[in-house]
């Protein structure tokens, strides 16, 4: 089987057609529209329509007695209680996918060749079970405010649109392990910085109790981040016929 850094039958750029490449060029430049269309016009119209268009979404209203309670109580004091529940619902749905995301990857690597300086089969279970953990953590969370964890908020419909490049392609069977691993990286990079936010916020709305578990969390995530930075260098190094790096912190 052939690996993506093999040579094979990729013509996708011009230098493989000299000849063709040039009236390409020529093409392109005798098909532009002799319409007035400039950056500033398109600019302009991309304004107009942000500031006429309607949200991506709304809060759903508070799904208990209680929680409407509590959502007036926080507005009285200028605390929006529906933005920490839309960013709760954004990671939530994050790690939902998140976990998804390590179930395909460990797929990937029951595939692949011995990998030096990759992962293992226990790692992958024991990052996919803490985003589980995660997921449940958030669930509980927000359930604990009023909320009502399976809708979809805002944040959580744009961190599921913003993912979907990320599952396909951990879903596709073409790709392989060291195209898994950066892709989940770029997963990990993003859920950390969340992760961050979320604990401050949650820190500075006064749910104490929240923050400590939100940190917890976050550490965790930043475990998650060191292992796939060094499987990633590992990975790509090891294609270029380097020797691994030595991975110093492993999850237990």
């Amino acid at each position: 089987m052939k690996k993506p850094s093999d040579l094979g039958t990729n013509r996708t750029g011009i230098g493989v057609s000299p000849v063709e490449s040039k009236r390409l060029m020529e093409g392109s430049v005798q098909g532009v529209p002799s319409a007035a269309v400039t950056a500033e016009g398109l600019k302009r119209v991309r304004v107009e329509l942000s500031r006429e268009a309607d949200p991506v979404g709304t809060m759903p209203p508070p799904a208990t007695i209680k929680g409407a309670v509590k959502t007036v109580v926080e507005g009285l004091k200028g605390q929006k209680a529906t933005v920490f529940l839309d960013q709760m619902a954004e990671r939530l749905a994050f790690e939902r996918t998140g976990t998804r995301l390590y179930e395909a990857l460990m797929s990937k690597l029951a595939a692949a060749d011995p990998h030096p300086g990759g992962p293992t089969a226990a790692e992958l279970v024991q990052i996919r079970d803490d985003e589980l953990a995660h997921f449940h953590l958030l669930k509980a969370a927000i359930e604990s405010m009023g909320g009502d964890p399976t809708a979809i908020t805002p944040s959580a419909d744009i961190a599921a649109v913003a993912s979907m490049g990320l599952v396909k392609v951990l879903a596709d069977p073409r790709t392989t392990l060291n195209e898994g691993l950066k892709t989940i990286l770029i997963a990990e990079l993003a859920d950390n910085e969340a992760w961050r936010t979320l604990t401050e916020l949650a820190s500075r709305l006064g749910q104490d109790d929240l923050a400590e578990q939100f940190q917890a969390a976050a550490q965790d995530e930043e475990e998650h981040l060191a292992l796939l930075r060094t499987w990633v260098a590992d990975s790509v190094q090891g294609e270029a016929g380097l020797e691994p790096l030595v991975t110093e912190a492993r999850v237990p």
